[in-house]
């Protein structure tokens, strides 16, 4: 009787391992997500895009990001935000920090090798933010031995000193906001990056007034969704959310609400994207 009834524990033992064991597996969001939740990466410092203000995350890349994680199975209170520098985007990825990437991430040959890409999502273009009253600065060629900044781990600004003007100075910094305050300050005569990130902080409300983008664009970029490499299960299924969030008309409100008051004109040929790449 006595080794029965030890018999039974026993078994009873086995029986809640095991259906631990089993619970152990339920993490569907995969790499860069805790159980149900995901994390997704985007800037904290990008307003129009992707801004952190508080508990609350507002911006383009913020609310495209939803849209897709909502047709993955994450609703909005299942989604954690982590932030993203431009230079620390690849390592968040390949360390499983986050899952996804929303982060002005345009798609390039050299970074393909370290991760893959769904979308493009939005077709930006390169450009220069100067001062409101800033009337020499009409283009990159007219950057000859003015001071121009962006950020660490960007092309942006190297592209200019490459390509238009061979004396220009470059400065950068982690973050488009410092390059923005050092505007501002008059440390610097320009920042360079996308004409959508420009846009939103010449928008800003402590901002309106003090800033133009000179409007001549240089470069093509396409906003792309960072996976980590080889991902092409998620991959395909985020360009299955993207095509729906066109078609319905989505893409075009988050736009609208977003960055149309900062009356950027997007050229309706690539915007919004009517297709995108393969997954790889």
């Amino acid at each position: 009787m006595r080794q029965r009834i030890i018999a039974a524990l026993g078994i009873t033992v086995l029986a809640a391992t095991g259906l631990t064991a089993c619970g152990d597996d339920s993490d569907a969001g995969g790499s860069g997500s805790t159980g149900d939740k995901i994390t997704i990466g985007i800037k904290f410092d990008q307003p129009g895009l992707g801004l952190k203000e508080g508990s609350n995350y507002t911006g383009l890349d913020v609310d495209v990001a939803k849209y897709v994680a909502k047709e993955l199975g994450f609703a909005d209170d299942k989604v954690e935000f982590k932030e993203s520098p431009s230079a620390q985007r690849e390592s968040l990825l390949a360390n499983g920090q986050v899952k996804m990437i929303f982060a002005t991430y345009s798609i390039t040959d050299t970074r393909k090798e370290k991760v893959s890409f769904a979308g493009p999502y939005l077709v930006a273009g390169q450009d220069l933010l100067v001062k409101a009253d800033n009337t020499d600065i009409t283009g990159p060629e007219t950057m000859n031995g003015k001071k121009v900044c962006s950020v660490t781990g960007s092309t942006s600004a190297q592209k200019i000193k490459d390509t238009y003007a061979k004396t220009v100075q470059l400065q950068k910094y982690d973050t488009y906001s410092k390059c923005v305050e050092a505007l501002a300050g008059g440390s610097i005569d320009a920042v360079t990056t996308d004409n959508t990130i420009l846009a939103g902080f010449a928008a800003q409300a402590a901002n309106q007034g003090k800033f133009k983008v000179v409007g001549k664009t240089f470069s093509t970029e396409r906003y792309g969704v960072g996976l980590k490499k080889g991902d092409t299960e998620t991959c395909t299924k985020v360009n299955d959310a993207l095509k729906k969030m066109v078609d319905s008309g989505e893409w075009q409100k988050a736009f609208d609400k977003n960055l149309g008051t900062a009356g950027l004109k997007l050229d309706p040929a690539t915007n919004p994207p009517k297709s995108f790449d393969a997954c790889a």
